[in-house]
């Protein structure tokens, strides 16, 4: 009969832990949370120093008996809930609703699950962190006021099923103003100058640029500096000859494990955490049954443990030789707050090499595997080297310059390489010295445009949140996914658009509860989080200041607010079915419209609103149209027999230059055609 109890979040460490602690401890899950505030109302005693009022969750009730069960059966129980804030509270909830006794009782964590982490852990049980459990609770608890009280206002204003959160609509905010950035942009027209030289016996030419103090805003600047160098002589002015070290990158956190593999591997955030919760939690491996492959997967911090460090440099050292092992601790530069009571996300075994185990996992589970774990190993391996040579040109007073690099040690790129990796550039133009005249074969005159920020994707939006000190490891992602579902935002070609539902919502915050989408606002309530783990904020005090202003905006909203209410709209368009006159209504993806005969005449069909602008091509009515996914663009509606589209509003108007059709860009008029370049005010 097991004399111990061990319990933890997922089923799926099950077999593993029971295997590292053998015969005398029953392991058992609890599936996740087991205790929450109801759903039916916000669950919090305002009137009682806002004490939150916890019910046990629909459908656990038939665990929690389980678990009773087993608690009577054994001397000592040890909750080993993941190791972080929501964890704690797990573990805490449990405690409370098993009704356990603190003397029989521990908590324990372990970063990874092996054997040598589990024996740990036992050894090193305590009691649980009520610093860490506060925070959670804090989070929970200002996240339901902000729910809870907002989501009502919306569907009263705009329409029922839209929600409201506390980080999501800082987030929700954040892409609406890139994308007011993006449509309000003007490109400005600029040039660039390319001399390309013949240098002795290489094929390929020496490409030197331009190096001008302005910058050449036009085609006629441009012609005066190529009138200036006529019949100049290219003389070499200076020549260098150095090194370069681009440093080996730091092992994984949640996020820049999040950002990489949305770039390299094209996974959604959602997707790398259930792949990485996976790895985690244990893979049956052949010949060595289930494992925890990597270590504990939200994480701020790149620490990296001694025993971990040792064995990853001892397999440098027998795989590409000491001379490709770090000398020098990697660290990163932060001022910010990391929970350095985890590690940087690593394989928990680096002798599990990504092709030795490829048999025993999915395609994705592989290639997250092998990204974790080249990264790691490439976290402790010497920098890569390179070469670097620069020379400068000068001609009739002007100077051209011309860049090179070669690699001479390859270090950790032998084993991990990033889009921000560098291919060897350029010509190494050795054997030319101080004074050579150089034999021109061509300048090569180029016009550009400047272009607008680019659209958020998962990847930046996970750094932006994270640079900005708004959400934690364990909520990013959820936040995004969020956004996507509600269907605020829509994904293209990994770019997030905001759809017109999204706009309508993020004004409406924005007009009636600046606060909660104010950026810095929102930082510095995770700070106040962190102070409340830090045990040095009493985590009812954030609540209690946090209430009175929530409460009294969302009254004034109530009064002020004006309804979004489309519905009564009458269009011009006839119902087919009945005759009546179609009216505009809102749903949640937009405008649409429906027959006002419902329930007798169901009819509906998609809402075309005219802007009032000509279609260029065949003369019919430009119309608001979107995506699947939501977003808004500009069409003929005589599609798809007219092919006219564009993503920005047309103007009705002509280029004077080109002929084509201009683009209202916020208080500008803008050229479709990008080499056209034109621009005026509007009128």
């Amino acid at each position: 009969m097991p004399k111990n109890l061990v319990i933890v979040e997922s089923p799926f460490k099950i077999k593993t832990i029971k295997k590292a602690l053998g015969a005398s401890y029953e392991v058992c899950a609890s599936y996740g949370h087991i205790r929450d505030l109801p759903k039916s109302q916000m669950g919090i005693d305002i009137e009682n120093d806002f004490e939150p009022k916890y019910i046990t969750i629909r459908g656990k009730g038939e665990i929690l008996a389980k678990l009773r069960k087993e608690v009577k059966k054994v001397d000592r129980v040890y909750l080993a809930t993941d190791p972080d804030r929501e964890g704690e509270a797990i573990s805490w909830h449990l405690y409370n609703a098993l009704k356990l006794d603190e003397k029989q009782t521990s908590r324990i964590t372990f970063n990874e699950i092996t054997k040598n982490a589990i024996k740990a852990s036992i050894k090193n049980a305590r009691d649980i962190d009520m610093n860490l459990v506060n925070a959670q609770q804090a989070r929970r608890i200002l996240d339901r006021m902000v729910g809870y009280k907002i989501s009502p206002l919306l569907w009263n204003k705009v329409k029922r099923g839209l929600s409201a959160g506390r980080v999501q609509s800082v987030a929700l905010r954040i892409i609406c103003d890139r994308e007011e950035e993006i449509n309000a942009f003007v490109p400005e027209e600029y040039w660039t100058l390319e001399a390309e030289f013949k240098i002795r016996d290489k094929k390929k030419p020496l490409v030197a640029k331009l190096s001008y103090k302005n910058t050449i805003r036009s085609e006629a600047e441009m012609n005066e500096i190529l009138s200036g160098l006529e019949n100049a002589r290219y003389l070499v002015k200076d020549l260098k000859k150095g090194e370069r070290l681009r440093k080996s990158p730091l092992p994984f956190t949640t996020s820049t494990l999040q950002q990489e593999a949305a770039k390299t591997l094209n996974f959604s955030t959602q997707k790398t955490m259930q792949l990485a919760q996976q790895l985690y939690e244990g893979i049956d491996i052949k010949g060595h049954g289930t494992m925890g492959l990597i270590t504990y997967l939200r994480t701020d911090s790149v620490r990296v443990s001694d025993e971990a460090d040792k064995a990853v440099k001892e397999y440098i050292k027998s795989s590409y030789g000491e001379e490709f092992v770090s000398t020098s601790e990697n660290q990163a530069k932060s001022n910010k707050k990391i929970q350095d009571a985890h590690e940087a996300i690593r394989p928990t075994y680096v002798e599990f090499t990504p092709d030795s185990i490829k048999d025993s996992l999915s395609r994705d589970q592989y290639r997250l595997y092998s990204l974790i774990w080249k990264r790691f190993v490439a976290s402790r391996m010497q920098p890569a080297r390179y070469e670097t040579f620069s020379i400068g040109i000068e001609a009739n007073g002007l100077r051209f310059t011309s860049n090179a690099s070669r690699l001479v040690f390859e270090g950790f790129l032998s084993v991990y390489t990033s889009e921000e990796d560098e291919e060897e550039t350029g010509i190494i133009f050795e054997g030319l010295q101080e004074g050579d005249e150089l034999s021109l074969l061509q300048l090569k005159k180029n016009q550009h445009f400047t272009q607008p920020p680019p659209h958020y994707t998962e990847a930046s939006m996970v750094k932006t949140l994270e640079e900005l000190g708004i959400g934690r490891p364990s909520t990013i992602a959820p936040t995004i996914t969020t956004l996507l579902t509600r269907r605020y935002v829509a994904k293209e070609n990994k770019n997030l658009y905001v759809t017109e539902l999204g706009e309508a919502v993020n004004n409406i915050m924005k007009t009636a509860f600046p606060s909660i989408v104010d950026v810095n606002f929102t930082a510095n309530l995770e700070s106040l989080l962190d102070c409340v783990e830090d045990g040095t904020v009493n985590w009812k005090t954030i609540v209690s200041n946090f209430y009175p202003d929530l409460e009294e905006a969302v009254n004034n909203a109530h009064n002020e607010l004006e309804k979004i209410h489309i519905e009564d709209e009458v269009s011009d368009e006839k119902c087919e079915l009945c005759g009546r006159n179609m009216v505009i209504k809102y749903g949640p993806h937009g405008k649409f419209l429906a027959c006002p005969g419902f329930p007798d005449c169901k009819n509906t069909k998609p809402y075309l609103e005219k802007i009032g602008v000509s279609c260029p091509k065949c003369q019919g009515d430009i119309v608001i149209r979107k995506t699947k996914k939501g977003r808004k663009y500009y069409s003929c509606i005589n599609n798809p027999e007219c092919d006219f589209m564009t993503w920005q509003k047309p103007s009705g108007k002509s280029c004077e230059k080109c002929g084509g059709v201009l683009l209202e860009k916020g208080s500008k008029l803008v050229c479709e055609n990008a080499s056209c370049g034109f621009v005026t005010a509007k009128q």
